[in-house]
């Protein structure tokens, strides 16, 4: 027995040390975090995407002469009309904006203020401006308060919770410097209330395979289809400037043929390869990766995103914009997730800590819901100093180097004129890198093995059956519009 006693007493004593220890390592160690710590900064708040809002529709089924019935059954009496004591001055054409209840049932609520009362349903409203004219409301998922509207942008529309006791508010209050609290209008440095962005425009009812404009005919009166396809490998594969491809070709195979001519081959090879290239059955994997870059038009900053399937390297989705907004964004999700029902499991999509990725991956759960619900796996920085950065940067130098060669062939454009020749240089470029260019990773073939195109005998041959295989695929979506 004193055996036991002693142990019982030393794994008393253990047990008491453990939990000395775990007291001093949640007190004075910090764990590593998976985050930034810049991240929880409130400086860093206005980078971030809140929740969505609650909505509540006002919608009533019942109409006053269903709810007089229902008195009837329930209480053995329909409701009376009023009984008034002097002259009533409501409209005879008022009616409840609730149940539709009809004048007699209507009744001065607060006397010359204004408001009126229904008796059927108790409902309170003022003719002409009522709350049941918006068929919903937007509400502070924290604290239930209504949103208010703020600003009109050119795409949405920015609502606030405006409720200075909001719990979401208050712990952002908090954590602000007390010397920014201190001077005048220090709390507009930082987002601290709840805000929503709602979206005027749909962009998921914008047609993602309209055909280019300005198509031209592919009837040759000089040259023939084998030249336009050496013009588009000199161009696009080897990366020639029209010029030098003109030069090129004179040299080499004596062809007398004019830039803008070669300019005009690349137009109308890139609008008839734009739907093989926008329609065909990629392999999807769990992980994509997505960025944006920057390219010039007339002088001024444009942008290209591209989003890119990490198993295969192959660019599943790409846009070209003008603004760096959350449009664009959503536009080339789209084309990445074309063809998928639903997400496979442990889905990730790789970015940067740009605020348009987690929006547009909310609207996505927004429009689909929980087939599409994703979060965006955020890889901030250039160095690895937290666990994200750690395990997800190959993903991110994955992108960023499909954005230097880009630009490597976008350089000898010295930017683009408009952003039609800029959708059909990308367009060129894409279908090379996807289907024409070989990869180190993948033995020397390119990202896209496809048997037609591999048993093509050489790259001019290529080109030429893309540009079939296009324009079946322009004749499909024609006869199905």
């Amino acid at each position: 027995m004193n055996i036991i006693l002693y142990l019982l007493e030393i794994i008393h004593q253990l047990y008491q040390q453990n939990c000395w220890l775990i007291n001093f390592i949640c007190r004075y160690i910090p764990l590593k975090q998976w985050a930034f710590d810049d991240s929880h900064s409130p400086k860093y708040q206005k980078f971030k995407v809140d929740e969505l809002p609650k909505i509540v529709y006002y919608h009533q089924d019942w109409d006053w002469k269903d709810l007089n019935n229902y008195y009837t059954q329930r209480y053995g009496k329909p409701v009376k009309p009023i009984k008034r004591r002097s002259e009533c001055d409501i409209p005879e054409d008022c009616t409840c904006p609730s149940c539709h209840a009809p004048q007699p049932y209507l009744y001065k609520n607060n006397g010359k203020a204004g408001q009126i009362l229904c008796k059927i349903c108790q409902t309170a409203f003022t003719p002409g401006d009522n709350r049941f004219d918006n068929q919903l409301s937007l509400k502070c998922p924290h604290c239930q308060h209504t949103l208010v509207r703020k600003k009109d942008r050119k795409h949405f529309v920015i609502h606030k919770c405006v409720n200075p006791k909001c719990p979401y508010y208050l712990h952002n209050l908090k954590k602000v410097d007390k010397e920014d609290l201190a001077e005048d209008y220090g709390k507009n440095k930082y987002k601290l209330h709840y805000i929503y962005r709602e979206f005027t425009i749909d962009f998921f009812k914008m047609d993602l395979n309209s055909l280019p404009k300005n198509a031209s005919s592919l009837k040759f009166s000089k040259h023939n289809a084998y030249i336009m396809s050496l013009c588009l490998t000199f161009h696009v594969n080897l990366g020639l400037s029209l010029r030098k491809t003109r030069q090129a070709l004179s040299d080499l195979y004596g062809i007398s043929i004019s830039h803008q001519q070669i300019a005009n081959y690349c137009k109308t090879a890139a609008i008839c390869v734009k739907p093989f290239v926008d329609d065909y059955p990629y392999e999807k994997g769990s992980v994509f990766t997505a960025d944006e870059t920057y390219i010039k038009v007339r002088g001024i900053k444009g942008y290209i995103w591209f989003i890119l399937n990490a198993a295969t390297r192959a660019i599943i989705g790409y846009q070209v914009s003008d603004n760096r907004g959350v449009g664009p964004c959503i536009l080339a999700m789209r084309m990445a997730f074309k063809g998928i029902t639903e997400l496979p499991k442990n889905f990730k999509f790789i970015a940067d800590g740009y605020s348009a990725y987690p929006l547009a991956a909310q609207q996505f759960f927004r429009q689909f819901g929980d087939k599409f619900k994703f979060e965006i796996t955020q890889v901030i920085g250039l160095q690895n100093d937290d666990e994200v950065s750690t395990e997800f940067r190959p993903f991110k130098q994955m992108i960023e180097r499909l954005n230097r060669t880009y630009k490597a062939s976008y350089r000898i454009t010295n930017g683009f004129d408009n952003y039609d020749g800029a959708n059909y240089d990308l367009t060129l470029w894409v279908a090379y890198y996807n289907f024409l260019r070989p990869h180190k990773h993948n033995g020397y073939k390119p990202p896209v093995v496809d048997e037609i195109l591999s048993n093509a005998e050489n790259m001019p041959a290529r080109w030429q059956t893309m540009i079939y295989f296009g324009q079946k695929k322009i004749l499909e979506l024609q006869s199905a519009s």
